[in-house]
């Protein structure tokens, strides 16, 4: 093993999730947010002379197209780093409407295109970084999805020595990052970790450090049925729908402030504009459970009674009597003093936003947001993967924690982290997910309850020691975490934590799996 230690101020982390690459190159002693984030997608024009199949099998689109699934023998076969777009220069083509196919290579959780991983890999090192192959002299630490082969472990080691000249190699599972991120110095090392990406969402629980990978579950959704689910539900909503095709106010025109289409593929696009402005300006919460249902009967109401606005009346804890007040067509009127009391309510739950020139009233109906995750009926059409369990977010939890070994679940319980871009923005998912799973633990006062069984559920989140990650949620995890790791395994001076390139020169890529305790 190499006797040589790194600077923090060389040592790179790229954090590679199915959906976006975080990178960042120097560790400071307040650790701080990547200096580098893209969508983990590449680009290939339909014109390019690789293969003609794919004009038939790409996935082409925009900038929230679907992942692809091809594999390693993908249409994209024969396809050079050099011919993918990436970056920029992928969103600039995909503004310009190119004629593209659009791949995912991590989306499916493995690496279903070696070329397409390292044209991204490349991007970020050398033109984003502005590391130089030649003069390479910083160790890189990766975070990947859960759950790779031994051979993927050994393709990767490889690429980062062989085609990026790397000084030394670690490679980390984003669980494991993501939980060392939310735990204290008091905390025990179990747990479960809820990382919810674009379009997945991956439970993995970890004892005693390390994940449990025959536990492991999937369930296909994430963010992406978020924004969608939304922007349908802001599509039902007339006031909505009237204010988005009234044009800018005269003194907020400007250029880029043009009249929005009124086909029905522009106004979707539209209305899930708005909906992630809402998410990313944290105007979101998680419903309680038979919550959204309250909000759902409201909206019915609003339907039949067209003197109703919604976005006035819907607040919190008013549904059932409002609802009842309109089905009685407000036979009983409610006295003054609580009428302003409702008022006072009302206010409190309604926002104003500022949108595209506009100025937008919008109600209760925003925290439906987070509904796909824990109902599964309403998801996106068409979602359904083969082989993968169509589960409410609550059920995979319990399902996964319930795979792992009986005594070993009363210590995993006991550290809940959700995680995932999703809580960036939206506060409370732990708590929220925490009051759906009270099923799976046993009351301590039944008389079959014993030692083994969990008494009780508790959620984790990043310490707020962490300055520089304070104020931008729980979705920051797997960086973080992985900024930690990298810290303590490359100022190792026995190098046991990471590939030297002695090592890689001795032994090969199959180093690397010694750095893996899940290969062990």
């Amino acid at each position: 093993m190499s006797s040589n230690s790194f600077r923090d101020s060389i040592v790179v982390v790229l954090d590679t999730s199915r959906s976006t690459i975080k990178a960042g190159l120097g560790l400071h002693d307040l650790l701080r947010p990547p200096s580098i984030e893209i969508l983990a997608r590449v680009g290939l024009p339909r014109n390019a002379t690789v293969n003609s199949d794919i004009a038939m099998n790409g996935t082409s689109g925009d900038a929230h197209d679907g992942p692809s699934t091809s594999k390693a023998t993908s249409p994209a076969v024969g396809a050079k780093v050099t011919d993918y777009l990436v970056g920029t220069q992928l969103d600039e083509a995909v503004i310009a409407e190119q004629d593209l196919a659009i791949f995912w290579p991590f989306a499916e959780g493995d690496i279903s295109d070696w070329v397409q991983a390292e044209a991204l890999w490349k991007y970020v090192l050398f033109n984003l970084l502005h590391l130089r192959r030649m003069q390479m002299e910083s160790p890189v630490l990766l975070s990947l999805p859960c759950g790779l082969s031994r051979g993927a472990h050994e393709h990767i080691c490889q690429l980062f020595f062989e085609r990026f000249n790397v000084a030394a190699f670690s490679l980390l599972e984003r669980p494991t990052a993501q939980f060392y991120a939310a735990i204290t110095a008091t905390s025990q090392l179990s747990g479960v970790v809820v990382d919810i990406d674009r379009t997945w969402t991956d439970v993995t629980p970890i004892y005693d450090g390390v994940p449990v990978h025959a536990a492991r579950v999937s369930v296909g959704a994430g963010l992406e049925d978020c924004v969608k689910h939304l922007a349908a539900h802001l599509a039902s909503n007339q006031n909505i729908v009237a204010a988005l095709a009234e044009p800018p106010a005269v003194e907020e025109q400007g250029e880029g402030l043009q009249p929005l289409p009124l086909d029905e593929k522009g106004r979707e696009v539209a209305l899930e504009e708005l909906a992630r402005q809402l998410w990313t300006d944290g105007l979101i919460r998680v419903m309680a459970e038979g919550e959204a249902g309250a909000v759902r009967d409201m909206e019915e109401l609003s339907a039949d009674n067209g003197d109703i606005n919604i976005a006035a009346i819907v607040v919190a804890g008013k549904e059932k009597a409002v609802i009842e007040s309109g089905m009685r067509k407000k036979a009983a009127r409610a006295s003054a003093v609580e009428q302003a009391r409702a008022k006072e309510i009302e206010a409190r739950d309604l926002v104003e936003v500022s949108w595209r020139g506009r100025t937008i009233t919008i109600g209760r109906e925003r925290h439906r947001f987070c509904e796909p995750l824990f109902d599964v009926s309403v998801r996106m059409k068409g979602k359904e993967r083969e082989r993968v369990p169509i589960l409410p977010l609550h059920t995979a939890v319990g399902e996964a924690v319930n795979r792992t070994e009986v005594d070993q679940r009363a210590y995993i319980w006991q550290g809940l982290f959700v995680t995932g871009d999703i809580a960036n923005h939206v506060k409370g998912m732990g708590v929220a997910l925490q009051a759906r799973l009270s099923s799976f633990i046993t009351n301590s006062s039944d008389p079959q309850h014993n030692e083994v069984q969990p008494r009780a559920i508790r959620t984790l989140k990043i310490p707020d020691y962490f300055a520089e990650y304070r104020e931008r949620g729980d979705g920051m995890a797997s960086f973080l975490g992985s900024s930690i790791v990298a810290k303590i395994t490359f100022s190792d001076s026995a190098g046991k934590n990471f590939v030297s390139k002695s090592d890689y020169t001795n032994q090969g890529p199959r180093a690397v799996l010694g750095m893996s305790p899940s290969m062990l």
